[in-house]
């Protein structure tokens, strides 16, 4: 039983990132460190993604932003922004991370890759902006993939979104089974709240240390335990 619990994990972490998670000193392609990523967001969760609690610079270079009921939100992907489209929430001033300057702009300006060889976030379809249509087809050439602009890239993550969602939701309750026996093991079981969100989950973890050396993926499968239960 363990050891498919452990399988599902690894399938999981996988399909986040459509290629194996890195394993050794290297990061994943989507990351940058801690000090180039920009949080637009506030709130004890910032540093993670509204929707889905990924760390957001572990996938930044596949960041969406936008304004939401007032506040700003801050996505891991273009997947997470279209759950807030297709939910009726109306985001707007809708911002992407630009690939060659790591900064955000409109992502009405940008220049997306589509289908590129690099590994996408929360789907099975990567999506990578730009400044520049020069940058975006210097990409293309070197990694494949279709130019478009946001409208078009926007349309492919939301018809997409409930087929992606069905098989994230069933990855993500098997990788909180997997965070329930890490919780056992190496947490704190007192007095823990009910979380409205897996960021906020995340974040309480992270900021009141209940457990002993929680990281990286067993960090989110803790907090998706926890959300969930």
């Amino acid at each position: 039983m363990i050891r498919k619990i452990l399988l599902s994990f690894v399938v999981f972490a996988t399909f986040f990132t459509t290629g194996a998670l890195a394993k050794s000193k290297h990061m994943m392609y989507q990351a940058v460190p801690v000090s180039k990523a920009q949080i637009l967001q506030n709130g004890k969760g910032k540093a993670y993604c509204a929707n889905c609690g990924m760390t957001l610079h572990m996938f930044y270079r596949t960041n969406h932003a936008a304004t939401v009921k007032g506040k700003e939100k801050q996505y891991c992907s273009m997947h997470c922004l279209a759950q807030d489209i297709v939910n009726g929430l109306h985001p707007t001033n809708i911002k992407v991370v630009d690939n060659t300057t790591l900064k955000f702009i409109p992502a009405k300006n940008a220049y997306y890759v589509v289908g590129s060889k690099k590994p996408a976030t929360m789907s099975r379809i990567s999506k990578y902006a730009f400044g520049t249509k020069k940058a975006a087809l210097k990409f293309a050439k070197k990694f494949g993939g279709k130019i478009m602009r946001f409208n078009q890239a926007i349309k492919i993550a939301e018809k997409a979104f409930k087929k992606e969602m069905m098989m994230i939701s069933k990855k993500e309750h098997k990788m909180a089974k997997m965070g329930k026996m890490i919780f056992n093991k190496k947490c704190n079981k007192l007095n823990i709240p009910n979380f409205d969100s897996i960021a906020e989950a995340k974040s309480y973890l992270t900021s009141h240390k209940i457990c002993k050396n929680l990281r990286g993926k067993h960090l989110q499968a803790v907090a998706l335990y926890l959300y969930f239960k």
